[in-house]
């Protein structure tokens, strides 16, 4: 499993080149998220199997210092309500809820899992305090289904947060196709800003255009109408997918999509308890959403936090008994046949006959 994620990453390394080397582009952004993923990934599943409760819980208290503090997650204009430069914090006050929820979820009921409950509930309230909006709603979410991932069985929760991205993203093609009805496409802009609107349509041209190979990692900016006569520019059209498929293609969108579906099918196969695989599934999600409306992957943080959060739930912990007890029985779903989680759950059926 891990093995098929690497060679996704792999091409997506690969690819970039490919179209940068056939465009002249600039393909270090992309090896460095892809860097950031695959080493936060690492450490997340080593972290998780020696210190499934504490790891993700000091990461949940790292992501949200850096959220707070990190001045390098603001650089550019702040051009593009309601996330414009905000992105990452928000991006990355999510990731933090969604660690606590696992960590939370880990942990045996007691003082121990009331506490990191507590913690994931002060981030989303830090995140209502400091903003952005749209941070606030993304960890409000990624609680929510948290809350809920405990009477949730996993396959169907998995393929709804699945479908929410799906959405996101359709919506975001939708906008910069104007494909919606006048009165959704004016109450979106407004939100949105007519900015960045128009950085979505100049992508959408872009791909359009050029659908093979896409005009070349980096050089949207150069490329762009709407940038070249903006005088505070990032270069970016602040959506993941959009920005892909301009500057990398069809394959290079697939690539992504790809990525994203392999990690929700490992949250699947996780041996872990379903509420920890879908709570980091709806934080992943959640990121995934800002990052169709936001230049969130962007910023070396998010994609590390992106990937040590996964590694975080899919982790096999090497010690017996630090998972919260009952937690997979009480979801009402069974295990993926053939895993660990699978023998232990029949195991305790047993038991309980």
């Amino acid at each position: 499993m891990d093995g098929t994620g690497m060679v996704l990453l792999g091409g997506c390394a690969a690819w970039a080149l490919v179209t940068a080397a056939a465009h002249g582009g600039r393909p270090e952004g992309v090896l460095l998220a892809v860097l950031a993923v695959a080493a936060g990934y690492a450490a997340g599943r080593i972290c998780g199997a020696l210190l499934p409760v504490a790891a993700p819980a000091a990461g949940a208290a790292a992501g949200v210092c850096l959220a707070l503090t990190g001045p390098h997650l603001a650089p550019g204009p702040a051009h593009a309500a309601p996330l414009g430069r905000t992105g990452a914090t928000a991006a990355l006050l999510a990731l933090s809820v969604g660690a606590a929820c696992c960590a939370a979820w880990a942990a045996r009921p007691g003082t121990t899992r009331r506490v990191l409950c507590l913690m994931a509930a002060g981030i989303a309230a830090a995140a209502a305090a400091v903003g952005p909006v749209a941070g606030c709603v993304a960890c409000l979410g990624v609680l929510l289904c948290s809350l809920a991932a405990a009477r949730t069985r996993r396959a169907p929760g998995l393929a709804g947060l699945a479908v929410a991205a799906a959405a996101v993203a359709g919506t975001a093609w939708a906008v910069a196709g104007d494909a919606l009805p006048e009165g959704l496409t004016a109450c979106l802009e407004g939100q949105l800003t007519r900015q960045r609107v128009l950085l979505w349509q100049d992508a959408a041209a872009l791909a359009r255009g050029n659908p093979g190979l896409g005009v070349g990692p980096g050089r949207f900016g150069g490329l762009s109408p709407t940038a070249a006569r903006s005088l505070l520019s990032d270069g970016k059209p602040h959506s993941a997918p959009l920005q892909q498929a301009a500057e990398q293609g069809v394959v290079g969108l697939v690539l992504l999509a790809a990525v994203f579906g392999w990690v929700l099918y490992a949250l699947w196969r996780s041996t872990r308890p379903t509420p920890v695989a879908l709570s980091a599934a709806a934080a992943l999600t959640a990121l995934a959403a800002l990052a169709s409306a936001g230049n969130a992957l962007s910023f070396t943080t998010v994609t590390a936090g992106a990937g040590l959060l996964a590694g975080f739930a899919t982790a096999r912990p090497l010690a017996d008994g630090t998972e919260g007890a009952g937690d997979t029985g009480t979801t009402g779903d069974t295990p993926p046949e053939g895993t660990a989680a699978a023998r232990g759950h029949a195991w305790e059926t047993a038991q309980d006959r």
